[in-house]
């Protein structure tokens, strides 16, 4: 069975990349990834890259050679980088501070709304009105993001409410007399 399309990933020299089947595991500065992936997917390192190669041409094979790839590329990235998100929070009282590593924030409940901080990810607050959110894992990174924006999702009528940084938010007109 020829391989098709094989698309490389380079990998730094502080990284080091363990292939086992069906299983990756990245060290790097920052910390250890491991990911579970298709077995269908031949994946070889070389020198400083690692390709992943798929078997057909079929689109299925196209589409898990592709994630496999971009999955593989984001624990390289990771572990030498990390990722960040970053949110804004807009409305008059609303508010993020730090207790501890977790998360507290004012907006605008009868309570305020604590967010524990996941194992790989802390959390930042430069502003009151800002908080940042770093891991090394992109999709825990982005998960956790996710949740303290669903917990006060901007509103089209103000655009209260906590938003990514850049968000643009739709706002509509409101009653007229």
């Amino acid at each position: 069975m020829s391989r098709i399309g094989r698309k490389p990933v380079p990998v730094p020299e502080a990284v080091t990349v363990e292939i086992a089947p069906g299983n990756i595991a990245v060290k790097g500065p920052k910390g250890e990834l491991t990911q579970v992936l298709s077995q269908e997917m031949s994946i070889e390192q070389g020198e400083g890259v690692v390709t992943v190669a798929r078997p057909t041409d079929r689109g299925e094979h196209r589409a898990l050679h592709g994630l496999t790839r971009s999955l593989i590329a984001n624990m390289v990235e990771g572990v030498t980088d990390g990722f960040e998100k970053r949110l804004e929070i807009q409305g008059v009282g609303y508010r993020a501070a730090l207790k501890g590593r977790n998360l507290e924030l004012a907006l605008g409940y009868s309570h305020p709304v604590s967010i524990e901080a996941p194992e790989g990810i802390e959390f930042e607050v430069p502003q009151p009105t800002e908080i940042i959110v770093r891991g090394i894992d992109k999709q825990l990174v982005g998960q956790v993001a996710a949740d303290i924006r669903k917990r006060r999702k901007p509103e089209p009528y103000k655009g209260k409410g906590i938003r990514y940084k850049g968000e643009q938010v739709l706002r509509k007109v409101g009653k007229r007399a």
